[in-house]
């Protein structure tokens, strides 16, 4: 824990908490509309990006956050247009994000190591200004999906119930679209734009296998997504491990650990309960009447 004094890693700390509660809180609507892997194409087109920053000498962060951005509105109108399918519409994402990322990083004068640092997150060389920009963001992602859970619940549990109700469907989809683009830019530096969907959907499969209704499994997510966070950056600081691997390696051993805690409980729960007694055949109960 002695490391924590040092500025750096209270940086990383601080960015990761904040990722760790803001992903879960908008995985827990990605998942419920079957888009669980949207997470993934949206860092790729990201990753163009930041291809296009490092050519252009520009930040990085803030190209990604606009390409991103654009990127999964157009993916969004396409999927609601109903011009291709919602899984062709992310390998368009995932392959097109990906080359162009790629060729533009190639043009740039950028090293490996500051493709790495993208790809796979870099806390430790997280500045105060990027903390700064992390913590505004990602407070603005949280406030949003905690204020509109009813509205947001609405439209990714039934489009056409919402619709119906007179809900701003389109706008609401939009809304979804653009934070997720924004909560995977501003996690590059914690988890790493190859990484970040498994923060947005494993603490909410984890949250899923001991709650019930919609609110609990939110808070459970974001409490383990929070854990999963803390214990990340603190396993990559004592270990010297890559911290975005580190996060999600946590995130995805507390599932198992639900999962099979959970399982045994069933198991020990439905030897206990005494079976019920047998009941009369209706034949015998009508030969009994007559």
């Amino acid at each position: 824990m002695g490391l924590f004094q040092y500025s750096y890693m209270q940086h990383a700390l601080i960015g990761a908490l904040v990722i760790g509660l803001a992903a879960p809180a908008l995985g827990i609507y990605l998942v419920q509309r079957r888009l669980a892997l949207i997470g993934d194409g949206v860092g790729h087109v990201a990753l163009t990006g930041v291809g296009a920053g490092l050519l252009l000498n520009r930040s990085p962060v803030l190209v990604a956050v606009l390409v991103a951005t654009a990127g999964a509105i157009a993916i969004e109108v396409v999927r609601a247009r109903g011009r291709t399918s919602g899984d062709l519409a992310l390998a368009l994402l995932f392959y097109g994000g990906i080359a162009g990322g790629v060729l533009l990083v190639g043009l740039s004068d950028a090293t490996s190591a500051n493709l790495n640092a993208y790809l796979f997150g870099s806390l430790i060389t997280t500045s105060l200004a990027d903390v700064i920009t992390i913590a505004v963001l990602g407070a603005a992602i949280l406030v949003t999906m905690i204020a509109l859970r009813p509205a947001l619940f609405a439209v990714s549990h039934d489009e056409e119930y919402a619709r119906v109700s007179g809900l701003p469907v389109r706008t609401l989809n939009l809304l979804i679209a653009v934070s997720t683009a924004v909560t995977v830019t501003i996690a590059m530096r914690a988890v790493g734009v190859l990484l970040i969907s498994a923060l947005m959907v494993v603490p909410v499969a984890t949250a899923q296998q001991v709650t019930r209704g919609f609110r609990s499994t939110m808070t459970a997510a974001m409490a383990l997504g929070l854990f999963a966070a803390g214990s990340g950056v603190w396993v990559a600081a004592t270990a010297d491990t890559a911290p975005g691997a580190s996060v999600v390696l946590v995130a995805i051993a507390s599932f198992l650990v639900v999962a099979v805690a959970g399982g045994v409980w069933r198991t020990l729960r439905r030897r206990s309960t005494p079976a019920p007694a047998p009941t009369a055949e209706p034949s015998e109960v009508v030969l009994g009447r007559s």
